[in-house]
């Protein structure tokens, strides 16, 4: 009887419905690629970034442990060439468009100068790797001055994007295309 109720529960029409059907993902669009700003500061420090993949963009997140959101203030916009603060030197990025990414948090201790973040400048950020991912290209760490931490984020193409704020975080994401699919 457990062998005929096994059976039959196997046998399945060929013209019947699949049991699931694919999920269409509609992406935001709406983002745009203009500046997007947020004037406020904080002196807790930056202690690491990292990225991720999503259906539809590539995310990077700025932890900023013990920062509240209405503190963290930033800067993303896309530059022609990215420029470290204070010395003016040219730190080249890969991909065809270069997001300038400032978070107002210091990337070292205020009060003794030693760094919180084991990037250096011109460099790839350390522990970041963007393989497979579809809008990331290249990580820069262009230093941090005057409070200000500045980070070069190399995409394939000038793509929309948009910054949120969550306690302790400031998050970058990069859509995959203009079109809203996947």
């Amino acid at each position: 009887m457990l062998l005929g109720a096994a059976m039959g529960a196997t046998a399945v029409p060929a013209d019947a419905a699949p049991a699931a059907t694919a999920r269409t993902v509609a992406c935001p669009t709406g983002w745009g690629s203009l500046a997007k700003t947020r004037a406020a500061s904080t002196t807790k420090p930056v202690k690491n970034i990292r990225t991720g993949r999503h259906t539809c963009y590539d995310r990077m997140v700025i932890d900023i442990p013990g920062a509240g959101r209405s503190s963290l203030g930033y800067s993303v916009r896309y530059v022609n060439r990215l420029y470290q603060d204070g010395s003016g030197r040219l730190i080249p990025v890969g991909g065809g468009a270069i997001l300038e990414v400032r978070v107002h948090a210091p990337s070292y201790d205020p009060d003794t100068g030693a760094p919180t973040y084991p990037a250096r400048a011109g460099r790839p950020l350390p522990g970041v790797d963007l393989t497979g991912y579809r809008a990331f290209r290249d990580t820069r760490f262009a230093g941090s001055f005057e409070g200000d931490t500045q980070l070069g984020l190399g995409v394939r193409a000038r793509l929309p994007f948009r910054v949120l704020r969550t306690d302790g975080h400031v998050i970058v994401d990069v859509a995959h295309t203009w079109t809203g699919k996947p």
